[in-house]
């Protein structure tokens, strides 16, 4: 909500002028009904967005999520007046009612189901880079794997997975609190890199130490970014030498070729073994600042080193620590408490534009217009009320903290980003967290049964969870404790709701060719064999999202919660949320659904 302060001898007209020219990204909370449409909708009044009908701004400071709407107009404050309604089925299965008024679609309804399409204002979903922070509460590798089958530092919550390079796989570990690197050999690079290469801007930061002294020649820890592979890359390396002393050097490797970007800097001298330092690394766009200082002290106010170029547009944030040729103590231990990035932007941040909006019927549309269904599509015309694909939004990074403020769940958080689960000791999310476990808040459901709340998973929502409390806690369709196969009631599992979550089947995999889903529309739900291994061998579905739609690239475009991006999201981030492609979800689609 806008809220405009009251300016002595500033007129209402003045006002509306001003925040007609406004051309801000709206974060996720505002995007609320307008004055005259909500009230057509039942919703209470609200002020209007303000946005332009481009992206919302991105780089450093910009928001991690956003919807934006079109720029504030005069057709905001008038209702929308619908003339005579016409009917018509389309062809197809599932059957589908269009309506129209003056020869324009104003509804869509499918026979069955109870979400219903609506043309409104365009707008705009898009989601940056995720922001995390790895503290290393894992142990790997997992001695009960097999060798061919272990991974030697896991995944960073939330940021993805990490790559190790260089030396034996041996020389990389986690204990809880701790990633380790040991240099077992001298002058042999070791590199920890997040495998995602489309970072452009970017403030990281990390915290490490070595457990000796060198001797002989020195060793390094380094701040990679803008990586592109281990021959080329940025860092910021602290170099450590044989008498106590930290040296901080700003450097380009190109093609193995490594130029000083500024002239070295002496931090100390007479560093005892065991004292971490602490890396920081702000890139936008050509400009580099770094700054490196004694994490038990407080962090300099000025960058150390400020300089300029444009080799690397982009590329993985990550590590390196190195041991000259000729030290004498290995091995010597890098452990490294903290990798952080604290804020940082996609070249390419996921973008979809659409005027759909997702509206939920009260009961499944049995294909009869009657003076009900018409009056309900009457009120939703042109209103700008929260729909399904709002709220899917309101659980994206950086959505804001939203509290229920009467009802069951009075007090409680009911909208706001989501995590996905908490770890297990290898670092993985588990899978359980419900709606009612997100609000943290007990449940009792249709058929009696109480299931109480967790406190482990307060603020995290599982893909079916996510689903859940979009369709079932905010637009108030049946939910199941467990399985169910009335179809009237949304079931826990995803494997169970591909055969009896309420509504249509809009189309199915056959022979395990995805499904061309021709009647995709937002809002729709998408099931996948993902064959993620969390459930047994004769489980088909073990994924589900909510259709967005088509993005800049024309990719069909979900929103789903997933273990590696921890939480819901639309982005790429650990494997692609798009159902086009040669990604896993593209190739694993099962089932479309429409509630």
């Amino acid at each position: 909500m806008i809220d405009t302060p009251r300016v002595a001898g500033t007129s209402r007209r003045s006002l509306l002028t001003a925040l007609t020219a406004t051309a801000a990204a709206v974060p996720l909370a505002s995007l609320t009904a307008t004055p005259a449409r909500a009230a057509q909708a039942g919703a209470p009044a609200a002020a209007p967005a303000v946005a332009p009908p481009t992206a919302p701004v991105t780089g450093l400071g910009g928001p991690r999520s956003a919807v934006t709407v079109a720029r504030l107009g005069a057709d905001w404050f008038g209702p929308v007046t619908l003339g005579a309604l016409t009917t018509g089925v389309l062809p197809g299965t599932p059957a589908r009612t269009e309506v129209t008024s003056g020869g324009k679609r104003v509804a869509l309804l499918t026979h069955g189901a109870r979400t219903v399409v609506l043309p409104g204002p365009e707008r705009t979903f898009t989601e940056d880079k995720r922001l995390f922070a790895d503290d290393f509460q894992r142990t790997l590798p997992d001695p009960a794997l097999p060798e061919a089958d272990r991974v030697y530092w896991g995944t960073a919550p939330g940021g993805g997975g990490w790559t190790t390079l260089g030396g034996s796989a041996t020389d990389f570990s986690v204990t809880p609190g701790a990633g380790v690197i040991s240099l077992t050999t001298d002058y042999a690079s070791r590199h920890a890199s997040i495998r995602d290469g489309e970072i452009t801007d970017v403030d990281v930061r990390a915290v490490a130490g070595f457990d000796k002294v060198p001797t002989g020649q020195a060793c390094s820890y380094a701040l990679s970014f803008g990586y592109q592979d281990s021959h080329n890359n940025y860092r910021a390396r602290l170099s450590f030498t044989t008498t106590g002393a930290v040296e901080l050097r700003v450097e380009k490797e190109v093609a193995d070729a490594v130029t000083q970007l500024a002239p070295a800097v002496s931090l100390a001298t007479g560093v005892p073994a065991g004292t971490n330092w602490t890396i920081r690394v702000r890139r936008e766009g050509t400009r580099i600042q770094v700054k490196a200082w004694r994490t038990a002290t407080a962090e300099p106010a000025a960058w150390t080193t400020e300089t300029d170029d444009a080799t690397f547009t982009k590329g993985r944030v990550g590590l390196r620590a190195l041991a000259n040729d000729g030290c004498t103590n290995l091995p010597v231990k890098l452990t490294v408490s903290r990798f952080e990035v604290t804020d940082a932007t996609w070249e390419a941040p996921p973008t979809v534009t659409h005027s759909d909006w997702v509206r939920v019927l009260d009961q499944p549309f049995d294909g009869t217009w009657t003076p009900a269904v018409e009056a309900q599509i009457r009120a939703w015309a042109g209103s700008t009320a929260p729909d399904v694909l709002a709220y899917a939004a309101m659980f994206l990074p950086g959505a804001p903290a939203v509290n229920a403020g009467a009802g069951t769940a009075a007090g409680k958080q009911v909208l706001g980003q989501a995590g996905y689960g908490y770890l297990d000791p290898q670092g993985n999310r588990y899978e359980g967290a419900d709606f009612h476990e997100y609000m943290n808040l007990g449940w009792t459901f249709p058929d009696g049964t109480y299931t109480g709340p967790s406190s482990k998973q307060v603020g995290n929502l599982d893909c079916s969870g996510y689903t859940r409390m979009v369709f079932g806690y905010h637009h108030k369709v049946p939910l199941a404790a467990g399985s169910d196969t009335s179809g009237t009631r949304l079931p826990r599992k995803s494997r169970d709701m591909v055969d009896h979550a309420p509504g249509v089947r809009v189309d199915r995999t056959a022979g395990g060719t995805p499904p061309a889903a021709a009647q995709l529309q937002p809002g729709d739900l998408v099931l996948f064999n993902a064959d993620s291994g969390d459930d047994s061998t004769t489980v088909t579905v073990d994924h589900v999202g909510i259709y967005l739609g088509k993005d800049t690239n024309g990719r069909r475009r979900f929103l789903s919660s997933r273990k590696t991006g921890n939480g819901p999201t639309m982005s790429d981030l650990a494997g692609s949320s798009t159902l086009d492609g040669t990604g896993t979800y593209a190739t694993k689609l099962h089932t479309v659904h429409r509630i």
